[in-house]
């Protein structure tokens, strides 16, 4: 005798199932974007890295901008998680590791997001603004984190030394793609000891 499945039941599942083919159209399109650039991958691409046809592609993406901002917005949505709130050690100092440990770990997990922010050029005016939005946001989270970190910065040098912490990151993590037999602990501690003086106060 064969359950019926409640129709309640029947919906969640469609939905579930939906989910899943649009985080695997999410995961093979951050792939492609990350190796050839926005203008270098097609949807005939990533429909055949997802194994599905381009009509199926359709169904949960529009067009590749609607694809490729989708991946930005996802990175850019992560961002302030790792800062807030700010952990410190038992004697109440800023505790770096537990910041950039997990940081490195989700930028290690997701290689296509610092790719498509911090080295692709592609796309047209609205991912342009974007990018430079995003770069933006990061900046203002690494200032509000230094401010609450209690480091003694004149205010006129709050967003440059902000700026130079998001672009040495960025660039940290476009180097290790490149690098990546080198290990994750090591990279930490390397982050933690330049930045320590300033932020661990």
């Amino acid at each position: 005798m064969t359950t019926a499945i409640p129709p309640t039941r029947q919906v969640i599942k469609g939905r579930l199932a939906a989910a899943d083919r649009r985080e695997s159209i999410l995961v093979a399109a951050g792939g492609c974007f990350a190796a050839r650039g926005y203008e270098g991958t097609t949807l005939d691409e990533i429909a055949a890295a997802t194994g599905i046809t381009k009509p199926i592609l359709y169904r949960h993406f529009g067009s590749k901008r609607d694809l490729y901002l989708a991946l930005l917005g996802r990175h850019a949505d992560d961002m302030p998680g790792f800062v807030a709130p700010i952990p410190r050690t038992p004697e109440g100092r800023v505790d770096l590791g537990a910041i950039l440990d997990p940081w490195l770990e989700y930028a290690q997990a997701n290689p296509h997001g610092w790719q498509m922010l911090f080295r692709d050029a592609g796309g047209d005016a609205e991912i342009v603004a974007f990018r430079r939005a995003t770069r933006e946001r990061a900046r203002a989270v690494i200032a509000r984190f230094i401010e609450a970190s209690g480091a003694e910065l004149p205010p006129p040098e709050l967003l440059p030394a902000a700026e130079l912490i998001r672009a040495c990151l960025a660039g940290l993590v476009l180097w290790w793609a490149e690098n990546p037999d080198l290990p994750r602990r090591d990279l930490v501690a390397a982050a933690e000891r330049i930045l320590a003086p300033t932020l661990a106060g």
